[in-house]
């Protein structure tokens, strides 16, 4: 009789801590790139739950393929409206794992929500400093066009109402993409606004930021993007730290890594539409990052 009580203390006693350590890992919530869904991101999720057993993952069903092409602060607003209720259960917070425009757009969720939740930020292979490149993506959007004229698309009103012309920064005309660009230039603090404090305040509650990327892309131009880095006029990659956005600290990433919770990691031989289904990629820059 004592063995049987024994025993199924025990159990009980496995139990507990079993479930104590499924409720340990946050919710992770996924922002899907331009032209995605979340068919794409299967194996992501996959990925998440072999590795974390018990991790709740949610892929955001919003924007997909064709429509992900809208302007961008319309998608922030309704980004946000999907994923507060996630927010609001999650006692002890949640990550944010955002590929390509999604990592722009979680950004624009990060600076703009007032004491949110949101534990890590991985963003995965995104344009966060821009994007300025013939890729077959642009292509898509705008057939026939070259990189140099699309400046002329891209910054009026009517091209301001396209996802990717809210973070074209051609670095030949920057005075017109910070007077015309109503996303990026905004996001980035570049360009003036009344809300840069408390945008800087919402994005430095985060605990890590987490940047990857790679030289083999092939989509995201620079790839330097990704970990914030940028041509300048005489398309030569400037790094993130002689940004003019860091060094005057604009929206915290330099406070981000003086605190020493901004991570970068760069994998090789990685194409754009590989990030979000490479082990290697998960394993190496993302998996520790989701307890």
């Amino acid at each position: 009789m004592r063995t049987t009580t024994a025993i199924l203390l025990l159990l009980i006693l496995l139990m507990v801590l079993l479930r104590a350590c499924v409720d340990g890992y946050r919710p992770v919530i996924i922002v899907h790139g331009i032209f995605d869904g979340p068919k794409q991101f299967q194996t992501l999720a996959l990925f998440i739950n072999e590795t974390h057993p018990g991790t709740e993952v949610t892929v955001v069903d919003l924007y997909k393929h064709m429509s992900s092409l809208k302007p961008l602060w319309k998608q922030v607003q309704n980004f946000h409206r999907a994923i507060e209720p996630i927010m609001e259960k999650a006692r002890d917070g949640v990550h944010l794992l955002c590929f390509s425009q999604g990592g722009l757009i979680c950004r624009a969720l990060l600076s703009t929500t007032p004491n949110h939740n949101i534990h890590n930020f991985i963003a995965l292979s995104s344009p966060l400093a821009g994007q300025y490149g013939d890729t077959d993506y642009l292509q898509q959007v705008f057939p026939g066009c070259v990189k140099d004229m699309i400046f002329l698309v891209c910054y009026n009103r009517v091209g301001q109402r396209v996802s990717i012309c809210q973070y074209w920064n051609d670095p030949h005309h920057r005075p017109s993409y910070l007077k015309n660009n109503k996303f990026l230039p905004v996001l980035n603090g570049d360009t003036p606004h009344d809300k840069i404090k408390s945008w800087r305040e919402n994005f430095l509650h985060i605990k890590k930021l987490v940047l990857i990327g790679g030289p083999d892309d092939g989509v995201i131009t620079p790839w330097q993007s990704s970990h914030f880095g940028f041509y300048n006029s005489k398309e030569r990659v400037v790094e993130m730290r002689n940004q003019e956005f860091y060094r005057n600290d604009t929206f915290g990433l330099k406070t981000l890594s003086a605190r020493g919770d901004l991570s970068l990691c760069l994998c090789s031989g990685v194409k754009h539409m590989h990030w979000h289904s490479n082990f290697t990629v998960f394993t190496n820059c993302i998996e520790k990052w989701l307890t």
